[in-house]
């Protein structure tokens, strides 16, 4: 199978390159070529922008999976035109390439987020769910626009709307550690709020799932089938960690220090994978303690 990535240098696309090497031909477009035999594996293929591509190149499968990290820098205009580039752009940079391929890739998976529902408060989420109308919504939905355009093309498309992506020295848990393992963790705000997670193995497991089965298409939330709180959340990565977890995080400090962007830990969503889960997807780590002794051990 021929089969581009987008980010393939990421937290996911690294992990599917080295996952996939050995059966895939495997191309990363990437603004850092070098960085890929030590991220994805000697036998992956890099190129630094689509025009190396000619209309000759052919591709099974695209993974869209570029962006720049969401929560990095605090969300100045500046900044969210660069979240917007770096995953609008490249979509409707990948737009152009299908347009001229002579032969076009069954199938385009392209990331998004849970973000893309906004705030939600309790409420139980699916696929079909109304959302709130704030700026991580607005940059998921226009990324998402611009990907089903694809199918315009007899382009098959299928949409992750991601969760907190839980993985071995990658990710969010990556930067939680080491407070923890101090002692000096703690809940965010009230805790209250929803966090909907992933391990690292189903969103890969959930992306081979989409390419085998080609009746799927459409969007689909790629979380754990069990959310939690923030509270339960700390609760039980004190608890793999065997450390006390007594230090919350004020509300009011997070608005300070972070502005619009605090909403990414002061707010939350209850999302349920509902379509994957009827599409016969068996998860395999549905419970939050299960992934985290997987990747701590």
């Amino acid at each position: 199978m021929q089969v581009l990535i987008t980010g393939g240098t990421g937290l996911i696309g690294s992990a599917l390159c080295r996952q996939w090497q050995a059966d895939h031909q495997i191309t990363v477009l990437t603004r850092r070529p070098a960085s890929v035999v030590r991220r994805c594996g000697h036998q992956v293929l890099a190129i630094a922008s689509l025009s190396e591509l000619s209309s000759d190149h052919y591709f099974d499968v695209v993974i869209n999976l570029a962006g720049e990290p969401i929560a990095d820098r605090r969300w100045s205009s500046s900044r969210k035109q660069v979240l917007r580039d770096s995953r609008i752009g490249i979509t409707h940079q990948l737009l152009s390439y299908f347009k001229r391929a002579k032969i076009k890739p069954s199938v385009l998976i392209n990331a998004s987020a849970v973000g893309y529902y906004g705030d939600r408060g309790d409420c139980i989420l699916d696929e079909n769910s109304d959302s709130e109308n704030d700026f991580a919504h607005q940059l998921c939905r226009d990324w998402e626009d611009e990907a089903v355009k694809a199918s315009e093309l007899g382009i098959r498309v299928c949409v992750l709307r991601l969760g907190l992506v839980i993985a071995e020295g990658g990710g969010f848990l990556s930067r939680l550690l080491l407070p923890f393992r101090l002692g000096l963790g703690g809940r965010i705000g009230s805790g209250d709020q929803w966090m909907s997670w992933v391990h690292q193995d189903d969103v890969l497991g959930v992306i081979h799932y989409l390419i085998s089965h080609q009746v799927l298409n459409g969007v689909f939330n790629t979380t754990a089938p069990q959310p939690v709180t923030n509270k339960q959340f700390t609760h039980c990565l004190a608890g793999q960690l065997r450390r006390p977890a007594i230090l919350p995080v004020p509300a009011w400090g997070l608005n300070k220090l972070l502005g619009e962007m605090s909403v990414l830990l002061l707010g939350g969503q209850r999302v349920l994978p509902v379509r994957i889960q009827q599409a016969g997807f068996e998860f395999q780590y549905k419970t939050l303690d299960k992934a985290l002794k997987s990747v701590l051990k």
